[in-house]
C-alpha cells in the first residue's frame, strides 16, 4: 500500500475512534426546542404597567441575561419588581454575587431569575401570580449600580429573552432598545405607589384592627375603594381617608398612597 493511502486509512481510523470516546460534540446553552417555546409561559416584563426601561447584555455572564434601568425619568432604586408569570417564589442571598435575588418556578422545566434586589416582598415559597412584586429593585452583590438583572431558564439552561413572545435583542449598551411594560396592566382596581417602609394593612381601617399585611417598601397596589375611618399622622401630614387593596385584601391609610390628594380621585367609596 502506497505511503500516502497508509497515512490517509489511519487517520480515518483515529477520527472514528475519538469519535467513538468522546461522542456527539452538544452545543453550550442549547435553545428550547420549539414545543418547549410553544408551551412557555407569556412572560411580562418584570417591572409595573406603563413604565419604560432600557436593557443591555454584559459578554462576561455565564447565562443569556438582560439588566435593565428605567429610561422613562423615573428612579430605577426602589422600583418595584414583578412577576414575569406566575408560579413559586424563592427567596436567596448571595453576597458576593446575585445579592438578594427571587428565583420563581413556573412549571415545565421554566424558571425565571430577579438579581440584586435591595428588599424581598414575598415569604419564601409564595405562591405568585403574574404581576405580583416580588421585591424592590436595588444593587446588592456584585453590582456596579442599581438594576434588574433578569433571565429566562429552561430546565437550568439559560434562553434568550422573550417577552409576549417576541425575542428581544441583545445590545452591548443600554439606550439603543426599550421596552415598556404591560405587565398588571389589566384586572379590577385603580393601581397606585406606596411610599414608606413596614406599612401595615389592615382588615378594616382602623388603628385597632388586626394587621393582614405589611409592605416592606414602596409597592405598587390596586385599590378597590376608599372610605373614611381613624385618623393617621405620618411625616407631618394628617389622612382620615383609608384605601381596600386588592391584592393584600386589606386597608391602607390613604397616607402612605403616593398621591398629593387626601381622597383619591376616580375611587368608588366603599
Amino acid at each position: 500500500m502506497p505511503l500516502r493511502r497508509l497515512w490517509a486509512v489511519t487517520a480515518a481510523v483515529l477520527c472514528a475512534l475519538a469519535g467513538l470516546l468522546l461522542g456527539p460534540v452538544q452545543p453550550a446553552g442549547a435553545a428550547a426546542s420549539g414545543a418547549a417555546l410553544a408551551a412557555a409561559p407569556n412572560f411580562k416584563a418584570p417591572y409595573p404597567c406603563g413604565q419604560k426601561w432600557t436593557y443591555s447584555h454584559h459578554s462576561a455572564e455565564v447565562r443569556r441575561a438582560l439588566d435593565f434601568v428605567r429610561a422613562d425619568g423615573g428612579t430605577t432604586n426602589g422600583t418595584p419588581v414583578l412577576a414575569s408569570a406566575a408560579g413559586t417564589a424563592y427567596r436567596h442571598v448571595q453576597a458576593d454575587g446575585a445579592g438578594n435575588y427571587i428565583s420563581i418556578e413556573h412549571g415545565g422545566g421554566w424558571r425565571t431569575y430577579y438579581f440584586h434586589l435591595s428588599a424581598f416582598s414575598v415569604p419564601d415559597g409564595a405562591q405568585v401570580a403574574q404581576g405580583r412584586q416580588i421585591g424592590t429593585t436595588g444593587s446588592t452583590g456584585n453590582s456596579s449600580g442599581p438594576h434588574i438583572h433578569y433571565e429566562q431558564l429552561y430546565n437550568g439552561v439559560g434562553q434568550d429573552i422573550r417577552i409576549n413572545g417576541g425575542a428581544l435583542a441583545y445590545p452591548g449598551g443600554y439606550h439603543q432598545y426599550y421596552l415598556t411594560s404591560d405587565n398588571d396592566c389589566g384586572g379590577a382596581g385603580t393601581p397606585f405607589m406606596t411610599w414608606g417602609s413596614g406599612v401595615r394593612v389592615r382588615a378594616d381601617a382602623r388603628l385597632s384592627s388586626p394587621v393582614v399585611a405589611t409592605l416592606p417598601g414602596p409597592t405598587g397596589v390596586r385599590v378597590l375603594c376608599q372610605k373614611q375611618g381613624d385618623t393617621v399622622n405620618a411625616e407631618g401630614y394628617t389622612n382620615n381617608w383609608w384605601s381596600k387593596l386588592r391584592d393584600q385584601n386589606g386597608f391602607l391609610s390613604n397616607i402612605y398612597i403616593d398621591h398629593p390628594a387626601s381622597q383619591l380621585p376616580g375611587v368608588p367609596l366603599c
